[in-house]
């Protein structure tokens, strides 16, 4: 058997001939090189490269406590909308008046006041009546022990003042109704809750009447803590814990992903898992609440990412090599699929689990208040 420079040792005399007969061009030889070395870097990169796995969803910026998040501005009293004091977009502070609402009497505190000077006066006589039955009846206790009244005297001058107490009741249950009335009524000027901007006022004239509890305009509080709701799929919602690591990309913000090389993504923020609902959202899906982590880059101010913004997010899970990842995609397996010697996915820090998990959300939580 010869040898074949190009080709290496050279095939036995007799069998095939016709590739004996070929000579490919240098090209092709270092064509076929290449990509002998490129399936070899290729194996090599899947089995030793590792790959972290995550849980992808999808939500939006929230606002932590429900204060701060946006609020309906609804009337107090019902009536007639007399006066606007803000529009659209306005910045207020805390008390600042929003709207006015009065009654569709005009007359109608003054009828009330005067009704209340009327049960005051009625009270006072019922009071000074009282007292005089009061000495009556202690006249009556005094002549019926020496024996000059009957006792049926006596009786009818106690019942007298019982009618007299029963009737000074009424009239303070009276005089509190109208104080009640005269309050809410005295509400007619709605003010903001606290600093915020008004986003949307009610196409609302000021001849328009208005129940109690009609929405007149739209608040949004200034200044709020900001955490990121996302909806994850229930097949990956049973491994997430706890202080898991969590990377987002803002709606609006420009960035490059690598789900898993987070090291060399750019333009992401990270996070941490702080809460989850134990059931299940109208959409199918399953809420976690993502905060701000304490040790790294802190996110974008509220001018850059408003409340309502929309955000993806990954959820770090364990680092497997790209070997085992690509099959458990293509098995359609679930995230952390058991393997001998899986470890977690850790990015320098371990994840929480149990009660030491749970400690760690409720400080995530709290840091900021």
């Amino acid at each position: 058997m010869g040898t074949d420079p190009g080709l290496g040792p050279a095939l036995p005399q007799g069998h095939f001939a016709t590739l004996r007969t070929l000579n490919p061009p240098p090209v092709m030889r270092m064509f076929g090189r290449l990509v002998l070395a490129g399936i070899i870097i290729f194996l090599l990169f899947i089995i030793v490269v590792p790959w972290v796995q995550t849980a992808q969803g999808s939500g939006q910026v929230i606002a932590f406590d429900p204060r701060d998040r946006q609020q309906n501005i609804t009337a107090l009293v019902p009536g007639r909308l007399e006066r606007w004091y803000v529009t659209d977009g306005a910045s207020v502070k805390a008390g600042e008046p929003i709207a006015r609402v009065v009654d569709i009497d005009p007359e109608y505190l003054n009828r009330l006041k005067a009704e209340r000077d009327q049960k005051l006066a009625e009270m006072a006589a019922t009071e000074q009546a009282m007292a005089t039955a009061q000495r009556d009846v202690k006249r009556m206790q005094t002549l019926y022990g020496e024996g000059l009244a009957a006792r049926r005297d006596m009786e009818l001058a106690q019942i007298k003042v019982a009618d007299y107490a029963a009737k000074l009741a009424s009239l303070r249950a009276d005089i509190n109704k109208i104080d009640v009335n005269l309050r809410r009524q005295s509400e007619q000027v709605i003010r903001a809750p606290r600093e915020g901007r008004i986003m949307r006022v009610s196409a609302i004239d000021t001849a328009t009447i208005v129940k109690q509890g009609d929405v007149l305009a739209t608040f949004v509080p200034d200044h709020s803590r900001r955490v990121v709701e996302l909806y994850i799929d229930g097949r990956d919602i049973p491994l997430i814990t706890i202080g898991r690591r969590v990377r987002l990309e803002f709606e609006g913000w420009p960035a490059i992903q690598f789900s898993g090389w987070p090291s060399v993504a750019k333009g992401y923020f990270d996070g941490q898992v702080a809460a989850m609902d134990p059931n299940a959202s109208a959409n199918g899906l399953f809420r976690i609440l993502v905060t701000q982590s304490p040790d790294r880059d802190p996110w974008p101010d509220e001018r850059s990412v408003r409340l309502g913004a929309k955000v993806r997010g990954w959820v770090q899970m364990n680092t497997v090599p790209i070997w085992f990842e690509l099959w458990r995609i293509l098995n359609d397996f679930p995230l952390q699929f058991s393997r001998p010697g899986a470890e977690p996915a850790t990015n320098g820090e371990a994840p929480t689990k149990g009660e030491s998990g749970a400690a760690k959300g409720s400080d995530a939580i709290t840091a900021g208040k």
